[in-house]
């Protein structure tokens, strides 16, 4: 069946453009001003922006951790990435210790395959690092599974800095990149126990123990290894000023480091942890919300093109599984949504109030994360022979986030109360109509999406 969008504006990293858009058999055929085609389905898009589809390369989907699961699976948590406009996640398949990569793999495939909808991909988290699996990363890479994750924190994830530089010589050799969770552990335990023998274990000492430091730190000794093992690193959600300056410092050294932040890090400030009751629960994620000084930062960075990408790190839970810590900030479940409001909030802060342009937002939430990641040009690209995944995006429509009208299967949103502007109107996967006014209307199509390696992307200043 053909689909042709007409009289919208079409957006892509480079520049906006007026032009028709036709497509055919999953594919988009023609990107052009007065296409006519016999047989389409014409919608009138005048007055829409044409997005490529939306990439979010950082989720967590039924992932087993703190002791309870979380509360997205892939047949939530895609349909909550879609109606938001986001045709592609690229989520966190688990290697547990002991596993080797191609059972984590394994693992992950059961749970999406069949259930998603919106396409994905998945990095590979290492947990358990030996000469086996490093003999096994090549097989991984040509395989499809071209990133992967290390933690510099959490005990069941932790790789020391011996591992870290050892995973980041071989990915060099075979061809893949790494995001990293840059925290000093070490530091964490340390502020952790002081805490608590003052007796503080309410959600306010969340903060205390999570300063800008305890990233800043580990960011600096990353970057340090990186050079060392002379390949690029990507820092994943990247939260703080300190951290940031620690970046520019590897890239006046000639680093590649390519960098993400979240919605929550530009918009939240660290007073969500001092909020009444146990309602600070709701923002105790890992790295923390910092101060408001971090966030002008992180914005001045964006607008310069010092950021790449802008992710969600969804990784939800409810209110009852937060409240496992009530009696112990310690055992709160680390995580918040925002798969289907990232977006929206970037377009109604980011493109409305800090003067981000659209081809900026186009870069950070669509091209950079297709390029970084391989699987441009199929995905992050309106142009002949890409996937036809497109969002028409309704720069006009007023609205208001809440609980009330979130996909996500959690019972709270974390900007609830929000009024934003903008709207993903129709949302399309592979040239189908997938999801209407924030409403999925094709369940569980979403297929995986093997990758290439990562392209270049520009020189930073």
């Amino acid at each position: 069946m053909k689909t042709l969008l007409k009289g919208g504006t079409v957006v892509s990293g480079s520049g906006l453009i007026q032009a028709d858009v036709l497509m055919d058999e999953g594919k988009i055929q023609a990107v052009e001003a007065g296409i006519q085609a016999e047989e389409a389905e014409v919608i009138d898009v005048t007055g829409k922006l044409l997005f490529p589809g939306f990439i979010d390369a950082h989720t967590h989907f039924d992932l087993h951790v703190a002791g309870t699961v979380t509360a997205d699976n892939y047949e939530t948590g895609t349909k909550a990435a879609l109606s938001g406009g986001t045709t592609m996640i690229i989520d966190f398949a688990t290697q547990y210790q002991g596993e080797t990569l191609e059972k984590a793999l394994e693992n992950w495939h059961k749970k999406s395959d069949g259930n998603a909808s919106c396409d994905y991909g998945f990095h590979l988290a290492i947990s358990d690092w030996n000469p086996s699996i490093s003999k096994e990363l090549e097989e991984i890479v040509e395989g499809g599974v071209t990133s992967f994750k290390l933690y510099m924190t959490y005990d069941e994830m932790y790789l020391n800095d011996k591992k870290i530089y050892q995973v980041l010589k071989r990915l060099k050799e075979v061809g893949g990149i790494a995001g990293i969770h840059c925290e000093n552990m070490g530091l964490i335990e340390a502020l952790k126990e002081e805490e608590k023998a003052k007796g503080n274990l309410s959600v306010n000492a969340h903060k205390k123990t999570r300063p800008a430091a305890v990233e800043a730190e580990a960011i600096g000794r990353l970057l340090k290894i990186a050079g060392l093992a002379d390949t690029p690193v990507i820092i994943v959600h990247l939260s703080s000023g300190e951290g940031y300056q620690e970046v520019k410092y590897a890239r006046e050294r000639g680093q590649e480091v390519y960098l993400e932040t979240c919605p929550q890090y530009l918009l939240l400030d660290e007073s969500v942890y001092d909020l009444p009751g146990f309602e600070g629960s709701k923002y105790v994620i890992s790295p923390t919300i910092k101060k408001k000084k971090d966030s002008i930062r992180l914005w001045n960075a964006l607008l310069k093109n010092h950021i790449q990408t802008i992710a969600t790190d969804h990784c939800s839970f409810t209110t009852s599984q937060k409240a496992a810590g009530k009696d112990d900030f310690t055992k709160i479940p680390n995580g918040m949504p925002g798969v289907e409001s990232r977006p929206v909030l970037i377009y109604s802060f980011g493109v409305l109030e800090h003067n981000l342009k659209l081809e900026q937002m186009c870069r950070l939430l669509s091209e950079n994360p297709a390029k970084l990641y391989g699987v441009y040009p199929q995905k992050g690209a309106i142009a002949p022979g890409s996937d036809g995944d497109i969002v028409v995006w309704n720069p006009d429509v007023q609205w208001t986030l809440s609980v009330e009208n979130q996909v996500a299967n959690v019972d709270y949103c974390p900007f609830e109360g929000t009024s934003v502007k903008g709207k993903a109107e129709l949302v399309f996967l592979k040239g189908r109509l997938a999801a209407k006014d924030g409403q999925v209307v094709l369940e569980k199509t979403g297929s995986y999406v093997p990758r290439k390696r990562r392209m270049e992307l520009y020189q930073w200043d």
